[in-house]
């Protein structure tokens, strides 16, 4: 069967003076014009599509690369409006159709909205919804746990953090206290972990890892910029303040400090008032 605005595998089957024509199992034959043909495609081979809806509502395959498939939540660019509703540039030459019902607010042109892509049940067609929190699924312990690395797609800010939609299916929120430097902005795609599954199924998430993992990855990273930096020398200490620290590293006080005490106890930095210093390692003599 037909993926309707997703990847479908399919078979040439003919080429006519307008495309070639795609062997599609249950709907005949569907139409990739020439624009998207290549000199080496055959009568047998198969191509990887993908299919949507034309301006007549017809089947149609292309090999343009959508922004986002039907199932998908995306961070969208209004291309124009009508009457009607919003038309979303995705990635294809037929934009993604959001009526007004769908829209929690007016949508303007030139401005981009977090929207679900799906397919309307009365006609069929391929729209998007800026209603995005009906489609959130729950998460439960079986589907994440504390230490999960995810996904993330950054929704809204609200009172306490940042809401998010996490794996492309589930809501999620980012507290303040879990954000360390510039703060993201909506439709940012992110790495973030999981830090709590909610009893009403929402994630609770930190951006970047936690635990101890992330104490011996900011260690190496702080490491590495040590040695990039000039005289192996960064004016960081223990007397810095939290915001610049999170300025600087994207990290908490906390963390800085962890890292310096790993770095330290290895012997790989010196620490003064003024900030840490690379510690040469010793030359080798020879025999």
């Amino acid at each position: 069967m037909i993926k309707l605005g997703d990847y479908n595998n399919l078979r040439i089957n003919r080429f006519s003076e307008i495309g070639a024509y795609l062997e599609a199992e249950g709907v005949g034959e569907i139409l990739m014009p020439n624009k998207y043909l290549s000199p080496d495609m055959r009568e047998g081979d198969e191509v990887t599509v993908f299919v949507y809806l034309d301006q007549q509502e017809r089947l149609v395959a292309t090999t343009e690369v959508p922004l986002a498939r039907v199932g998908d939540f995306a961070f969208l660019e209004v291309s124009w409006t009508n009457q009607y509703g919003a038309f979303l540039n995705w990635g294809v030459m037929k934009d993604l159709f959001v009526p007004f019902r769908e829209q929690k607010q007016p949508m303007e042109r030139g401005r981009s909205y977090i929207v679900h892509i799906g397919i309307d049940v009365e006609t069929h067609r391929i729209v998007g919804t800026a209603k995005v929190e009906h489609y959130l699924k729950e998460a439960t312990p079986q589907t994440h746990h504390r230490g999960q690395e995810v996904e993330i797609l950054v929704w809204q800010k609200n009172d306490i953090g940042l809401r998010v939609i996490v794996d492309n299916a589930f809501a999620g929120i980012v507290y303040d206290n879990q954000i360390f430097g510039a703060v993201p902005h909506t439709g940012d795609r992110l790495t973030g972990t999981v830090v709590n599954v909610r009893p009403d199924g929402r994630l609770d998430i930190s951006i970047g890892k936690i635990g101890k993992s992330r104490f011996r990855d900011f260690a190496d990273q702080l490491f590495d910029e040590l040695k990039d930096a000039e005289g192996g020398f960064l004016p960081y200490s223990d007397a810095s303040s939290a915001e610049s620290i999170a300025a600087r590293f994207g990290v908490s006080k906390k963390t800085f400090k962890r890292a310096v005490g790993t770095l330290y106890r290895l012997h790989k930095i010196s620490i003064s008032d003024e900030g840490i210093t690379l510690v040469a390692a010793p030359k080798r003599t020879r025999r």
